[in-house]
């Protein structure tokens, strides 16, 4: 199975100074079992903040060998039917986590976050999440 990773899993790996040990080797088993999923607005965030030119280009290399699932239309609808199903449930979240709730629920993928928002998702939601 697929696992979409998360922002934060890939930056507490790439772009901390003293990466988590534990993140870095389950994200090592995941890649060299080329289970690793990707989406676009992941791969701009990671990309995002980065003011040295050299680091930035350095990171995009290494983030081109994962390529993004295609996001369609029907993604972007589940993501904003995600959002209106845990609004009315009092949860509110980003739309940007909607979007990687709905790519791995349509996919079947599992989302591997360390962010705490995704449990409180799948309360409400069709995911898994690690």
């Amino acid at each position: 199975m697929r696992v979409l990773v998360d922002t934060c899993v890939w930056s507490a790996v790439l772009r901390r100074r003293e990466p988590d040990p534990a993140l870095t080797a389950k994200m090592k088993d995941l890649i060299e079992a080329d289970r690793v999923a990707m989406i676009g607005p992941i791969r701009q965030e990671l990309l995002s903040g980065i003011p040295d030119s050299a680091q930035f280009r350095r990171l995009k290399s290494y983030l081109s060998a994962f390529e993004d699932l295609l996001l369609r239309t029907d993604h972007f609808e589940k993501a904003a039917e995600f959002s209106n199903t845990c609004r009315k449930a009092g949860v509110q979240g980003s739309s940007i986590d909607f979007l990687i709730c709905a790519a791995a629920a349509m996919e079947n993928c599992v989302v591997f976050t360390t962010d705490r928002d995704f449990e409180t998702y799948r309360r409400h939601l069709p995911i898994r999440v690690v």
